[in-house]
Parts: structure tokens; C-alpha cells; sequence
């Protein structure tokens, strides 16, 4: 039994989100709240088997404190997503997923994400899906002593909602399929099709009683994710968008937060990111952190101009010199 089986249902995970889910951001959630499945930011398998893959390693760091972890990856090459898997593998992770879902065109432009839902490609994405699965299975060291299983996420179609692709993922026997609740091109445009979620749970039934299914959009809270379950029938959600300025999202008892404890884990994160990709590591620019200023400060009387100093920031130290200087007014 793989360890998906295992936990407790309903099962509340977080969403693969590039440039979000980065490793600072993931030791941040399993500090403050953490979830009962992890995912990775969603990483190129072709550029991990090329000359600059070390580029992309760091995307893939992850600490104990965050198991059980999901490398998710996306390509449209099966040999790529072998090669790929197997690395995730080598690297420890609980389990690998595969992105059939993203509408970034510059992922699309490489054969995955939701390019894989397009009709023509449909065979690519059976093929990708067993590549993944014959790369766990390798006996090279390191890889094939445990069980790595290999789950989906996509969305219910490309141009329009297609429970025919939905019924071919059902029966590629997989552990876990997760649903962004709307089309590709709907991007996140309208509200989420939750109502659609029991005729996929029937179809479930019929083709695949073993594979959990979880649905992701539009939640905004721990409340209402367990209210979808329940309503809907899925074994479990994805959190994504909801999680920003919040690593305590998936702590229940945690409540609301005070502006100054939102600032103080603000600035926590901020050092950590800081510690992780910046200084002589120049892994990634300063400036990724920012897109988290806008939710940790808001609701109250001053965040907007606070936002403003932060978005000037140059590296945590002025980040933590605005929020002292906040806190003494």
C-alpha cells in the first residue's frame, strides 16, 4: 500500500504553484500549519536532464519537516519524464506528480501542462504517465526499493469540460487524481465547477474504486474545504491561491492573525527566502518574494502604504527595518 492509502480522509494538500512553493515557502508551511501532503513548485523534467539542470535542482530541495512530499513535473517527452522520475526518485520523494494541467504557454510550448488534455495528445499523456512509472521502477541505486507512486493533476478539459479525459486518467490506475474544477480555457475566469465533482466521483466507482480524487479551486479556507468534501464526495482538496500571506492556512486552531504576527512571519519568511536563493547563491531575485508582501499586509488601516516600502525592499534586512519601524508608530 502506497502511503496516499494511508492517511486519514479527508485529505487537505498543498498546490504546486511556481516561484510560490518554493522550498522557503514550504519550511515556512510545515513550521506554522502544516498540511497532510506537500507539493513542490512544478519543475521541467526536460530541464532537469539537460546541461543546466543544476539550475533547477534547488526547486527540488526539501527537508524532513516536509514529508510526506510530491515532486510535481510536467513535459509532453515520455523519455524526458523517465529520466526525471527517476531522479525525483534518487532524491527521496514520497511520491511524484505529473502536470497535465497548467495553461502557462511556455509549458504548454514543451508538450505538458494542459496540452497534454488536447485530443491529438491524449496518447503522449498515457505515455508520459508509464514513463513515470518505469522510472520509480529502476533498480539503478537508490531507486525501486520502496513504493514512489505516480499521481495526476490537470483540469476538466482544454477548450470545454471533457469527462472523456477525465475517464481516460481514471483508467490509467492511478493513486491520486487532483482536478482543478475548470477548463484550460477558462484559466481562473469563472468560479470553480464544484457541482461536477459526483459525476466524477460515479465515474470513480465504475473505472477506478481505488484512486482518491481531490478537487482544487476557489477554496479560501480549512472550513469550507472540509464543507466540499463533505458535500461533493472527493477523498480530499488542493489549497493553492488561498494559502498566499497565510503558512498557517492548514493549522485549524489558528484562527485569524493580528497585523503584527502576520508582519512577524512576514519577516521570518523573508530572511529564510533570503538565507535560501539570495547573497552569494543569487538562486533567485529578491523580487519573487514580493508577490507574498500583498498578502500578508492587507485588511488594515496603513498596510497600503506599508505595501508600497515593502515593494522598495532590496533583501530582508530592509524588510524587517520596515516592519520595526511599522510596529514603533
Amino acid at each position: 500500500m502506497d502511503f496516499w492509502h494511508k492517511l486519514k480522509k479527508p485529505i487537505f494538500v498543498l498546490a504546486p504553484m511556481a516561484n510560490v512553493t518554493d522550498a522557503a515557502f514550504r519550511r515556512m508551511i510545515a513550521k506554522h500549519g502544516k498540511p497532510d501532503v506537500i507539493w513542490t513548485e512544478f519543475v521541467s523534467a526536460d530541464g532537469l536532464i539537460s546541461p543546466g539542470r543544476k539550475n533547477l535542482l534547488h526547486d527540488l530541495e526539501f527537508t524532513e519537516k516536509e514529508r510526506p512530499i510530491v515532486a510535481q513535473l510536467f513535459t509532453g517527452h515520455p523519455e524526458a519524464m523517465k529520466k526525471a522520475a527517476r531522479l525525483a526518485a534518487k532524491l527521496g520523494f514520497d511520491g511524484i506528480d505529473i502536470n497535465m494541467g497548467c495553461p502557462d504557454r511556455a509549458v504548454e510550448k514543451q508538450g505538458g501542462g494542459a496540452a497534454l488534455a488536447k485530443q491529438e495528445n491524449r496518447q503522449a499523456a498515457v505515455a508520459v504517465i508509464e514513463a513515470a512509472r518505469e522510472g520509480v521502477r529502476s533498480k539503478e541505486e537508490g531507486v525501486g526499493r520502496r513504493e514512489v507512486p505516480v499521481s495526476v493533476k490537470t483540469r476538466l478539459g482544454y477548450n470545454k469540460i471533457d469527462m472523456d479525459w477525465i475517464k481516460l486518467l481514471l483508467e490509467q490506475d492511478l493513486p491520486v487524481l487532483t482536478i482543478h474544477m475548470r477548463t484550460r480555457r477558462e484559466m481562473s475566469d469563472v468560479p470553480a465547477h464544484w457541482e461536477l465533482m459526483p459525476e466524477i466521483i460515479r465515474l470513480r466507482d465504475e473505472i477506478a474504486p481505488d484512486t482518491l480524487i481531490f478537487g482544487n479551486g476557489d477554496v479560501a479556507s480549512m472550513e469550507q474545504a472540509s464543507e466540499l468534501c463533505a458535500r461533493y464526495g472527493c477523498d480530499g482538496v488542493m489549497i493553492g491561491r488561498g494559502i498566499f500571506g497565510k503558512p498557517w492556512f492548514f493549522d485549524r486552531r489558528a484562527g485569524e492573525k493580528a497585523p503584527e504576527e502576520r508582519l512577524k512571519i512576514m519577516v521570518e519568511h523573508a530572511k529564510l527566502f533570503d538565507k535560501l536563493f539570495c547573497g552569494r547563491k543569487r538562486l533567485k531575485s529578491f523580487d519573487v518574494m514580493k508577490k507574498h508582501f500583498k498578502a500578508y499586509v492587507s485588511g488594515w488601516d496603513g498596510a497600503k502604504e506599508m505595501r508600497m516600502k515593502l515593494m522598495e525592499a532590496d533583501d530582508s534586512r530592509d524588510v524587517a527595518d520596515i516592519v520595526k519601524d511599522y510596529l514603533r508608530l
